[in-house]
């Protein structure tokens, strides 16, 4: 982590741990006008490409938009959940294939047992459902508040450790944002709290300023040069659900290269596009893939290639292609969405710098049998401003935040004075 990146944990965490000791409830007490938003940094870990999210002031959560709940190593003593209870209950449905059969247990003495995946590697394990008191700061959207929203007993599942391999080092667990109940967000968007059911999401691209993530509506404002409300700038598309899945989808009707239609997915899209936050980058079917891929090449083609770089399949070397203000200067990738709009991929999220010299298209072969035809991965929403509003089941997104001179890592967290 850079010495950067430090300073602002460091200046957030003081700020966090001096509101801590005089926040005692759920409630805000002594303000003019009441907020309604929560606001913690993100960090990126270079070596794995997670992203963390904090909470109680120092505990860190791999960010997971489809996890159904937090899960961590609990301690040697911990709460469970009776099997009866509503929370149980509305966990059901997101019990693992991947963990073994369930022992039945005696009724009388029967403790929720949930299954915690992690999804990096693909192991899941059999746990109790618990309960643990969370932290998070209040935010007037444009620095956090001073005082903290302290949640009692929110529901978590325990986790062994051996479930925290391949996540970065120092982490507590995994944050859950999906649609299930006891997801974090759920959660968090508390109507006794007047916290409207939305979340937003701004991943930061290195590890020298973290991103943001809020929970409730905005306005939302980064430092100079732009002040004005992020969500002014989101253009929007309708979440879709699909059945046993607490994943977030967006219809997807075709994929444009250098502005021509190469991949048509049909009128309505059906759920094409699954966003997620621990695949690190966007993973297209071969029948989707080839043709975009055949297509990117043709484009680029008068720019010189490079030897590939593993997982990729084209590289080109960059030492005289210049940049411009959205990355590298390459062919733009639309993503044609079911309201008719368009997601656009600029080089800053298509192309990956692997080197001084040399950058690859960031896309993945998922192969002619891939579960999902796309899956939207977290470089290429990179710097990107995603606004789950849950409300009205629709996504709002910025494409690149370099058009309109910003980044994900400008929120103020040092709460300074900008005039």
């Amino acid at each position: 982590m850079s010495d950067k990146q430090n300073i602002h944990l460091i200046l957030f965490t003081i700020l966090s741990s001096i509101v801590f000791i005089f926040s005692s409830s759920n409630c805000v007490s002594g303000l003019a006008q009441p907020l309604h938003a929560l606001v913690a940094p993100i960090t990126k870990d270079l070596k794995t490409s997670l992203f963390s999210i904090t909470l109680n002031i120092h505990e860190k959560y791999v960010i997971d938009l489809g996890g159904p709940f937090l899960w961590y190593r609990c301690p040697k003593k911990y709460p469970t959940v009776p099997c009866a209870s509503p929370a149980c209950s509305s966990v059901k449905p997101y019990l693992s294939p991947l963990c073994p059969s369930l022992k039945s247990e005696s009724r009388a003495h029967c403790k929720c047992v949930v299954t915690p995946v992690n999804p990096v590697t693909n192991k899941c394990s059999l746990a109790h459902l618990s309960h643990k008191d969370l932290s998070i700061s209040w935010t007037n959207g444009s620095t956090p508040a001073t005082s903290i929203a302290k949640f009692k007993k929110q529901y978590v599942s325990c986790a062994p450790q051996s479930l925290l391999n391949s996540l970065p080092v120092g982490v507590s667990g995994m944050a859950g944002l999906s649609r299930s109940l006891i997801s974090v967000s759920s959660q968090f968007m508390s109507p006794k709290m007047k916290i409207k059911k939305q979340f937003s999401v701004c991943l930061p691209s290195s590890d020298s300023a973290p991103g943001v993530m809020f929970f409730g509506d905005g306005p939302f404002r980064m430092v100079p040069p732009t002040p004005a409300d992020i969500l002014s700038f989101l253009a929007y598309t309708s979440l879709v659900k699909k059945p046993k899945s607490a994943d977030y989808y967006i219809n997807l009707k075709g994929i444009n290269v250098n502005n021509n239609k190469v991949v048509s997915l049909g009128v309505g899209g059906n759920g094409g596009v699954k966003l997620s936050t621990v695949v690190p980058y966007t993973t297209l079917s071969s029948p989707i893939y080839k043709p975009v891929f055949k297509a990117f090449v043709k484009a680029t083609n008068g720019i010189p290639r490079a030897p590939r770089v593993i997982p990729f399949k084209y590289c080109l070397n960059t030492t005289n292609l210049g940049s411009t203000r959205v990355g590298l200067p390459v062919a733009p990738i639309d993503l044609v969405l079911g309201n008719g709009g368009n997601w656009t991929i600029f080089g800053a999220n298509s192309m990956k710098q692997v080197s001084d010299d040399v950058a690859c298209l960031a896309f993945v072969d998922g192969g002619p049998k891939a579960k999902q035809p796309v899956v939207l991965g977290s470089f290429q929403i990179e710097n990107n401003f995603l606004s789950f509003d849950l409300e009205k089941s629709r996504l709002g997104f910025s494409s690149s935040l370099f058009f309109i001179r910003t980044t994900c890592g400008n929120f103020n967290f040092k709460g300074e004075m900008w005039g």
